[in-house]
């Protein structure tokens, strides 16, 4: 009986490899799946016919395939698991007494006899030392180590923040998260432990969209944190407890036409015109998902009235287009030479009516609105006379900007224009600010430089991260630089008083054939410091068994792909690196003594089909707001569906690792050492923690002592590593997802690290409402 039902198994494995091994030989891809599926039927008639001969057909599908995923991929246990995983254990069933013995029967042998089975017991303990020497080997990692000598002894970190506080969204105006403070290092951080853990009440609802996500990094002014949460409310804590001084509910609903419900921060201002003690002398300034800018007295959370309309900026002001939800702040406002300046976030793609993505710089004591730079008309910069509107639907800032106030420039992240898979129509400012780095004059808001880093952009690779800004040595002198990093994988280097390159960029050519009236561009820029991926091939088509690497090598075939800027296609394109990014709004870290960086990348391929008009289904009651799904474009004449491009069982089709942690040493432009980061504990079916290297959404920072501390990863953990060699030394279970950017404060002589734990709607984690404190024991 168990030799009938296993000849039965394999002749429907064979089936089933047969099939998909004759579309995917059809579509170009490898043949060998054809040949397995025959083995697996010559296996299954002769176990049918109860022959020996079975073991050893079976035995030349095991060192055949064994020699062809080594000729494939080589000694990486992850990509030859899937391809030898399903026939390891069944050769390993062919050999136990139930079948190896019922075989035997026509030739009077003992059912104990081994004879028959020894070709098929010899390959496949050849193939378990293949596997077991590919366990200890990582292809795929760089190894190495960043300089430890200190390029400066007096870096300058941006703005006078005391070394203890934490006043920025990135400690400091220069938005390099990097705090000064040594007492935590790659010696005792290994003893870290929770100091305090605070729990907000803001919750994810059944009612929320999908991406209700918790991101924010807190502010520590003297002994005070300052956060908020996904529905903006604001709180204040007891930097040394955690204990709660004070909340503050703006009330901004619920709307299911948000795409994003989060807060990345909020913004600090101290009013030296105003005395100590007096109502409102220090201010937190929150922004919302209604498009509200509220003041806020620092000391209590009251609201402080004297600033804009009692207390509050009204954002959609000036938007010639303006449904609700369509437009908000997830990003903290920067502040700078006396001036709140404020971008904003947009909906992508769903309708060719946006708002504008204006920057607006207003008094930081009155709200009243001092410039305005709108990409759509970007020489006018005085305050929008009343009855005007702003250009709509013109490339946004969603993220951080940064400011080098000394030489006066403000330093934009910018978007695109929605719908962003369709290019045609847009103008020529558009053309030209989409997806850039923008300089702008703190004074008057002219533009001074822009840099840009996808011509065309038909892939959403919008500009997601606050740029850093640290002076890099060079042959020639110290260079106030910028470190921009991309979606796409580039980080540029750049000189940020003119915008010209310190790490060359090149153009290079890119794919053509866009659709019918629109048009890519022939070459995309691409910086010599980058994280880009190979570009896929069939090989790196992966799954948790042979059967969805299968279908996804089919899959990969049938999609159109031709590298890095494959133009978005009615037969559906794969974008790899998908609009997940590299790098996303986490950014990097830099260390401006060492000039060195800390970054995350990340590698999950999308796909996007574009639909035409006419098939695109009517709204269905209840949906949410969301950028993964079909996107509408309304007023287009095609939507577009995006998606991560994985198997039958949901696992990416391209093989991990999916997230890495990277050292860079910005004077050079190399990458020192690059490690897989994070564990499939949290998404997979059985929570083990296998070391793959996954995914994460999130950012870095680093200290003084040499510790980079990052959470960001799709398993519930916060780590520490080694600046110097990225090892990892030190790791923290979360009680929900951490993709957020943590921060570091002393007080009273004690160092802490802080993160927030709330999960991410996107990604999946754990979702929750936690502030927690690690310091070291007493």
């Amino acid at each position: 009986m168990a030799i009938t039902l296993t000849a039965l198994i394999f002749f429907l494995i064979g089936a089933a490899l047969g099939v998909g091994g004759v579309w995917l030989a059809i579509l170009g891809g490898s043949w060998y799946y054809i040949l397995a599926a025959l083995a697996f039927l010559v296996t299954s008639i002769l176990l049918f016919q109860k022959r020996s001969s079975a073991l050893l057909v079976y035995a030349i599908l095991v060192i055949g395939t064994l020699g062809w995923a080594i000729w494939e991929i080589g000694f990486d246990w992850w990509q030859l698991a899937p391809r030898g995983g399903v026939i390891m254990l069944l050769g390993l069933w062919l050999l136990t007494p139930w079948i190896r013995g019922g075989l035997n029967e026509e030739e009077e042998r003992s059912p104990s006899a081994w004879g028959p089975a020894i070709p098929l017991a010899v390959t496949v303990i050849a193939a378990l030392a293949v596997a077991g020497y590919s366990i200890t080997q990582d292809p795929q990692q760089i190894v190495g180590e960043l300089s430890k000598e200190a390029i400066t002894t007096t870096p300058d970190l941006g703005g006078n923040v005391p070394e203890a506080d934490w006043h920025y969204y990135g400690r400091t105006p220069y938005g390099q998260r990097y705090s000064p403070l040594k007492q935590i290092t790659p010696e005792n951080v290994g003893t870290l432990q929770v100091a305090w853990q605070y729990q907000t009440g803001d919750v994810k609802l059944p009612d929320d969209i999908g991406e209700t996500t918790y991101q924010v990094t807190p502010l520590k002014v003297r002994d005070t944190l300052y956060l908020c949460t996904p529905h903006n409310w604001a709180i204040a804590l007891d930097a040394a407890t955690g204990k709660e001084n004070w909340k503050f509910d703006p009330n901004v609903g619920l709307n299911p036409d948000r795409q994003h419900q989060t807060c990345r921060g909020v913004s600090y201002y101290a009013d030296s015109t105003v005395a100590a003690g007096q109502p409102c002398a220090e201010r937190i300034y929150l922004p919302t998902s209604d498009a509200r800018l509220i003041a806020l007295d620092a000391a209590n959370g009251q609201i402080c009235p004297s600033f804009g309309d009692k207390g509050t900026l009204h954002l959609e002001k000036g938007m010639s287009y303006n449904p609700a939800g369509y437009y908000y702040s997830t990003s903290p406002p920067v502040i700078a030479a006396g001036k709140i300046i404020v971008g904003g976030a947009v909906n992508d793609n769903y309708s060719i009516h946006e708002q504008s993505g204006v920057i607006r710089a207003f008094d930081i004591n009155t709200g009243a609105l001092v410039w305005n730079w709108d990409s759509g008309n970007p020489d006018v910069t005085t305050p929008l006379p009343e009855g005007q509107t702003y250009t709509a639907n013109s490339p946004n800032s969603w993220s951080v900007s940064s400011v080098d106030e000394k030489l006066g420039l403000l330093y934009v992240p910018l978007g695109n224009q929605t719908p962003d898979q369709l290019g045609a129509g847009r103008s020529a400012n558009v053309e030209k600010f989409s997806s850039s780095i923008v300089a702008l004059d703190l004074n008057s808001g002219q533009m001074r430089w822009v840099r840009q880093t996808v011509h065309h952009d038909l892939w959403d690779m919008d500009v997601p991260s606050q740029p850093s800004l640290l002076d890099i040595n060079t042959a020639t002198g110290a260079i106030p630089a910028l470190v921009g990093p991309t979606k796409q994988g580039d980080i540029y280097v750049l000189d940020r008083r003119t915008g010209e390159p310190i790490i060359p960029v090149k153009e290079v050519p890119a794919p053509a054939g866009a659709l019918e009236g629109d048009f890519s561009a022939p070459t995309q820029p691409i910086s010599d410091l980058t994280f880009m991926p190979k570009p896929l091939t069939g090989k790196d088509m992966w799954g948790v068994s042979m059967f969805d690497q299968l279908a996804c090598r089919i899959e990969f075939l049938r999609l159109r792909y031709e590298g890095r800027y494959t133009p978005p296609s009615l037969q559906g394109s794969l974008i790899y690196p998908g609009n997940f990014g590299v790098f996303n709004w986490g950014g990097v870290a830099v260390d401006p003594a060492r000039q060195v960086m800390f970054g995350m990348p990340t590698y999950l391929a999308f796909t996007s089909r574009l639909v035409p008009r006419a098939e695109v289904p009517p709204p269905s009651a209840g949906t949410k707001g969301s950028e993964q799904g079909l996107n509408r474009n309304e007023g287009a004449p095609y939507a577009v569906i995006i998606g991560p491009f994985v198997s039958p069982l949901g696992v990416p089709c391209q093989a991990p690792p999916w997230g890495y942690v990277a050292g860079v040493d910005l004077r050079t432009g190399k990458i020192a050492w690059k490690h897989r980061n994070g564990t499939v504990r949290d998404s997979s079916p059985l929570p083990l923690p296998f070391k793959v290297g996954v995914p994460g959404i999130g950012g870095p920072i680093i200290t003084a002592g040499g510790v980079a501390f990052l959470g960001a990863a799709v398993d519930d953990y916060f780590r520490a590593y080694d600046l110097t060699s990225g090892k990892q030394l030190w790791e923290a279970r979360l009680p929900a997802g951490g993709q957020s950017t943590p921060m570091s404060f002393a007080l009273d002589g004690k160092q802490y690290v802080v993160i927030v734990a709330g999960g991410h709607g996107s990604v999946g984690t754990t979702p929750g409402d936690y502030v927690i404190a690690y310091a070291l024991p007493k």
